[in-house]
């Protein structure tokens, strides 16, 4: 009788294992795709600051002095991102961080959409105003909502293989 509980007991074990093995699978799978994307739309702005600063313009939003600082800023927030992302440094927090970043860009493209006007939303460089034939909303609201949940996913399981969270965690 005993044996049977305990071989019960291992078996709900292993499953378990293989459970978090999956989670954690996933949640890597998730933390490297959300760094290249972020790596590639900061390297993409990080160069021409003037035309990252012009996407931002395009969104009629900001008034016009925080829009160079917003312009040229985000390059870096998103780089910053990258790098914790790509080392597994501080997982959640970046995953936060990114999901708020992802709402605003999700709110921004909504935004312009609602109110007619027509741009490249300038997520990854390029940007400002296009013909209303050459707006592609939908597809980046989907896309930008793709990467939320992969942000949601970190969120709620941020322990990942070959992140630097897991060699200073002490547990």
């Amino acid at each position: 009788m005993a044996t049977d509980q305990m071989a019960r007991a291992g078996g709900k074990q292993m499953e378990r294992g293989r459970r978090g093995a999956i989670v954690t699978g996933i949640g890597t799978a998730a933390r490297l795709g959300l760094a290249v994307v972020w790596a590639w739309a900061g390297l993409a702005k990080i160069s021409d600051p003037e035309a990252a600063a012009q996407a931002v313009r395009a969104y009629r939003l900001l008034p016009e002095a925080l829009v160079k600082p917003f312009g040229y800023g985000l390059p870096f927030l998103e780089l910053a991102l990258a790098l914790l992302l790509l080392v597994g440094l501080g997982t959640r927090v970046a995953a936060a961080l990114s999901g708020l970043l992802l709402l605003v860009y999700i709110g921004s493209i909504a935004s312009v959409w609602a109110r007619g006007i027509s741009i490249d939303c300038g997520c990854f460089g390029g940007g400002g105003a296009v013909s209303a034939s050459h707006t592609a909303y939908l597809q980046e609201i989907s896309r930008d909502i793709g990467f939320l949940l992969l942000a949601g996913w970190l969120v709620r399981w941020p322990r990942t293989w070959a992140s630097l969270d897991g060699l200073l965690a002490t547990d």
